[in-house]
């Protein structure tokens, strides 16, 4: 007859209503399936309770008895809700039989102020005892034949109070005379055992499912389900991996591995009696009883990825022993670890260097001053005599494992791992492999935990599907039309490109908000009635807190304020896309400076849209650059406000006339001077010219102005549009002139042999501005490879849509160069 031991964790147990659900489960399914026998925790939160109220007897007071009174309730309560009540009374008398004999213990350890570690366990015993008897009465109470067992009648232990070890023969002995004596369900109680002398014991972390995986290997049980409150084993914490996902099968190492390492669904004493009996596990959860879980067994079923699971410690102290005098030194490390073994203090982790230099390893942070103390007296002699150095301990780190048996002579593993961690600017301080190549632990600073789980996640389970994080700020036409743009598109390019590009945080001048599951077409509604106060500098920082990998500041705004931050955002591994040209067109040291940042951290810094808009003209001029092409002349007209008057200005039209349309239509800025200086177009050229290797300065260009200048330099913009006759009188007759020879006007800006120049020119029918139209932009390059015939880029290079799609193709190359 098949046999399966379920355990049922606090969290499945915490409530009437939940204990309900599981007997009602019982009743319709797990009888059937072969349930033998159900092993409970206390109901959550009991424990801690029972250890507060025994630490506050000891201490003499009596604020435990409040606490003993509110734990009475809550039993008393549950009897009443899940026992008939023609059964009430009787079970009522023997919980409260229980529940005196644990106010008599407390009030003795009140009385003589101590609280010794067997005391302690007799205590903490209650917890397990009250809520196994209850439902025991509950699942009789649902006519499902059943019975109470106290594992102490059965399991047997030494004496190390608080983890006792478990006599295998004895315990497994007894366990075989009773069930053959008791046919029905045994409801047993978890986490406890007892001396051949009768004393009260418990199994330590995990306890309870170590009592379920003793009872499965004990009686030859088919399998044993560990009930909890998630679906399986999860490919990592959900809470910190959002998309993290379950895993059906695992094998018994990998299961161990990941325990080890921080996975709390299953503890690495329970695998253990069962990994010896050859018996599955299955972790299911009492809350979606119809899912099947995740199966631990010997031979896992193949699986696509080349791992299996990410776990962390959250927090543990790297300490460092280090010196020259450890080189070749036989014993060093048996005495490093004899002395840790001495003081009782677990090690996590070990790594040590090729040079015998160094040997660093980890240990939980409140071990730490107890480890140096250790150290210092282990290796007094030495320190004095300056052969070891002083013993370093940082306390601020974190160890993330990676693991999977598919990671055994699979080439590659290593370089996706830490080169995507490089990627995002996560510094890796310690690394452990063993030979088995089932498990690579590194030591990250515990800031970084999140953000490296999420990061190695996506590297190894979503390698064709990543995710960029992009916060924008400044919302202004650009601005506004991107964020539009990216929830239009944000379902297309993630099933063509694998890319999700995920808009997380919105910041105007005045309000700023944030979302990790990112803004839709809603965004607009949401920043203006949810957003808070705004500052560039507020706006930053938190996206510097956020830590999220592949994070991406899209600067949309039209000053300086953003620029300014650039260079902390790359140190700090955040991307920069931007349309604003004013940093890139500025000092020649700061635009080298920012370059060696980018490529240093290798974090993209991208800004296609300062030239062109979505057109590839900086990216022309740099792909050359790094070919080794030698250019001679650059040349481009790279203002779609100028080309639009300019090209409507050769039909005929009148300058003013075609200044003002241009105005209502949103081609100028809000004062057309800003256009007209030629400021524009000059830091534009200067732009390219640095890509193309011109070490030039904005003051080394020479600017002539689309209209005389001394028009631009009005008091007012009225006063501007007033005195623009003398405008179209000047550029009127500078059109008849080019008329009569053949050519028209056009505004160029121009580089060759380090001279750069931008300002009204007549060209002829031969070049390749010549035919341009409506907003376009040009750009022609004459170098070595194109001698005879310049290369070109054309296309319309203004406008918001236009602009806003290039910051869009921008964010889309990030994904390819993250990938």
């Amino acid at each position: 007859m098949y046999m399966i031991i379920s355990k049922y964790g606090g969290s499945s147990v915490g409530s009437p209503e939940r204990i309900a659900g599981i007997v009602a489960w019982m009743q319709e399914h797990g009888m059937r399936q072969g349930v033998r026998a159900v092993v409970v925790s206390a109901f959550s939160g009991v424990t801690d309770q029972l250890i507060r109220m025994a630490r506050e007897a000891e201490s003499g007071s009596s604020a435990h008895t409040d606490q003993f009174r509110q734990l009475e309730l809550r039993h008393l309560e549950a009897i009443r809700k899940l026992v008939h009540v023609h059964q009430q009374s009787n079970t009522t008398a023997l919980v409260k039989l229980m529940l005196n004999e644990l106010e008599d213990v407390l009030q003795g350890v009140q009385l003589i102020r101590e609280c010794s570690p067997r005391t302690l366990d007799f205590v903490l015993g209650f917890g397990e005892r009250l809520s196994a008897f209850i439902i025991s009465r509950a699942f009789a109470s649902a006519d499902v034949p059943a019975e109470y067992l106290d594992a102490r009648t059965v399991l047997r232990t030494n004496a190390r109070f608080g983890a006792a070890m478990v006599d295998m023969p004895a315990t497994t002995e007894a366990l075989r005379t009773h069930f053959q004596a008791h046919p029905a369900l045994q409801v047993v109680t978890g986490f406890i055992g007892s001396t051949a002398a009768g004393e009260s014991t418990t199994l330590g972390r995990g306890g309870s499912d170590y009592t379920a995986s003793i009872l499965g290997a004990a009686l030859g049980a088919d399998e044993v389900h560990i009930w909890t409150d998630v679906d399986g084993v999860l490919t990592a914490d959900p809470r910190k991996v959002p998309n993290a996902f379950l895993q059906a099968e695992l094998s018994y190492v990998e299961a161990m591995e990941m325990s080890h390492f921080g996975a709390k669904v299953i503890y690495p004493p329970t695998i253990q009696p069962l990994m010896a009996a050859g018996i599955p596990i299955r972790i299911r959860n009492s809350f979606n009883p119809a899912h099947p879980g995740t199966k631990v067994t010997a031979q896992a079923a193949p699986d696509p990825h080349p791992i299996r699971g990410i776990t962390s410690i959250p927090r543990v102290a790297l300490l460092q022993v280090e010196g020259a005098g450890m080189a070749g030194v036989a014993g060093v490390a048996q005495r490093i670890f004899g002395a840790m073994a001495r003081a009782g203090i677990s090690v996590i982790l070990i790594s040590q260097a090729s040079s015998e230099q160094s040997v660093c390893f980890a240990v939980a942070p409140g071990d730490a001053g107890a480890a140096v103390d250790a150290l210092n007296a282990e290796f007094e002699f030495e320190r004095q005599t300056g052969r070891i150095a002083r013993i370093q301990v940082d306390d601020q780190q974190a160890i993330l494992a990676v693991v999977g048996e598919n990671m055994r002579h699979t080439p590659g593993i290593s370089g996706r791992l830490f080169s995507a961690l490089g990627q995002n600017g996560v510094n890796v301080t310690a690394i452990a492999q063993g030979s088995s190549e089932l498990n690579i632990s590194i030591v990250v600073p515990a800031a970084d935990e999140t953000k490296a789980l999420r990061v190695i996640h996506d590297a190894f389970f979503t390698p064709i599907s990543r995710t960029l994080h992009v916060f924008l700020i400044g919302l202004g036409r650009v601005g506004a039309e991107l964020a539009d743009l990216l929830h239009r598109s944000r379902a297309t390019i993630a099933e063509r490109n694998g890319l999700d590009l995920r808009l997380v945080g919105v910041a105007n001048r005045s309000k700023m908000r944030f979302d990790l599951g990112g803004f839709g077409e809603d965004w607009r509604e949401r920043l203006e009635q949810g957003g808070g106060p705004a500052s560039v500098e507020a706006y930053l920082e938190h996206v510097l807190a956020l830590n999220l990998p592949n994070s991406v500041v899209v600067d949309c705004t039209a000053g300086t304020e953003v620029n300014a931050r650039y260079g902390d955002l790359l140190e700090r591994s955040v991307a920069v896309v931007t349309p604003n040209k004013i940093l890139n067109a500025g000092p020649m040291g700061e635009w080298r400076r920012l370059r060696e940042i980018s490529r240093r951290r290798q974090v993209p810094f991208l800004y296609e849209t300062n030239v062109g808009a979505a057109l590839p003209m900086v990216k022309t001029v740099r792909e050359l650059a790094v070919s080794g092409d030698r250019f001679l002349k650059i040349e481009g007209v790279l203002s779609g406000t100028l080309s639009f008057l300019f090209n409507r200005f050769a039909d005929g039209e009148s300058f003013s006339s075609l200044l003002r349309t241009a105005f209502r239509e949103g081609y100028t800025e809000p004062d057309p001077r800003d256009d007209l200086n030629g400021l524009d177009a000059a830091r534009k050229i200067l732009i390219l010219a640095r890509e193309a290797g011109w070490e030039l300065e904005l003051d080394d260009i020479l600017i002539e102005p689309a209209v005389p200048a001394h028009l631009l330099e009005t008091p007012t913009l009225d006063a501007f549009w007033d005195g623009l006759d003398e405008a179209d009188k000047y550029l009127a007759k500078r059109r008849v002139e080019a008329r009569n020879a053949g050519e028209r006007l056009v505004y160029l800006a121009s580089v060759e042999g380090g001279h750069a120049r931008v300002g009204l020119t007549r060209i002829g029918p031969t070049h390749p501005a010549f035919h341009l139209q409506g907003t376009d932009n040009l750009l022609a390059i004459t170098s070595d490879v194109y001698a005879d015939r310049p290369l070109t880029v054309a296309g319309p290079g203004a406008g918001p849509v236009v602009t806003a799609n290039g910051v869009l193709a921008d964010l889309i190359r990030i994904g390819g160069v993250w990938s």
